[in-house]
């Protein structure tokens, strides 16, 4: 893992069994999303982007909560629209980033997800709460709609609850954002590490260069039409099946042999 000396404390990486989990590391201030630790987010999954021995990535954080969101008493410092515009183009950077990763991005939700922190729930590719977390998008109780996050929550939820979400501010429990599709599923908090982990676990075990190849697809494909979905689709899996691993792993299948060890992604 490369170093960074500056912001080192705010994001906390550790690896185990292809897994590298980041930690966001403010729980004196709910993890909120100051500059700092954006940068130290943007420096540490450019890193895992590079690191072909990363299978999966779990983004969870310390202390009671997830992620309260932007850091208002950072915002309020420099209000000016220059700072303002480096500050979400900033956080956009580091959740288009999460997309364009090639491994999949598992939320572990430990607390309230709110705002900003919600944004980064939607953006992750999967979610598991604590069955006591909360979500919301707040900031409309402080007459500043949540535009940002509003992009990765619309592209999750149906419309209706969406602006629900969005336009009372109220903050949801665990088992209603199942129901809404914001997360995957929610569970005690006694299990939420053995839950997360078993989900990474599984992920960890396919191919990682099917894996990477499909969730580029997955984000490509939902914002086209059909047509185009299903060109790209078609060429997407032309390209798996050239794979030696893939023709390997099948040729396995048929004759009941057990399936190889899968390469990195450089396969």
């Amino acid at each position: 893992m490369a170093s960074h000396p500056s912001n080192e404390g705010l994001v906390l990486r550790s690896d185990a069994e292809g897994i590298a989990t980041l930690t966001l590391n403010r729980p004196d201030n709910y993890n909120t999303l100051s500059t700092p630790l954006m940068r130290a987010l943007k420096a540490q999954l450019a890193d895992i982007a590079a690191d072909t021995a990363v299978r999966v990535v779990v983004i969870t954080g310390a202390g009671k909560a997830f992620c309260a969101g932007h850091d208002l008493i950072e915002m309020r410092a420099d209000p000016s629209q220059a700072a303002m515009r480096a500050l979400f183009d900033l956080c956009s950077e580091n959740m288009l980033a999460i997309t364009r990763l090639p491994q999949p991005v598992i939320a572990m939700v430990n607390g309230v997800a709110a705002a900003a922190g919600c944004q980064l729930v939607a953006q992750c590719d999967l979610a598991i709460a604590d069955d006591a977390a909360t979500f919301g998008t707040s900031g409309i109780n402080v007459g500043l709609y949540c535009s940002t996050p509003s992009v990765p929550v619309t592209r999750n939820l149906g419309r209706k609850q969406a602006m629900e979400l969005l336009l009372t501010g109220d903050l949801i429990p665990a088992a209603q954002a199942v129901d809404w599709g914001l997360i995957n599923r929610a569970v005690p908090a006694a299990s939420l590490d053995a839950e997360v982990s078993a989900m990474a676990a599984k992920i960890a075990a396919k191919s990682p260069a099917a894996v990477a190849l499909g969730k580029d697809l997955f984000y490509r494909q939902i914002e086209e039409g059909l047509e185009a979905a299903y060109d790209r689709a078609g060429a997407a899996i032309t390209c798996n099946m050239q794979l030696d691993a893939t023709r390997t792993a099948i040729d396995a299948f048929l004759t009941k042999s057990a399936l190889p060890d899968w390469p990195d992604r450089s396969d």
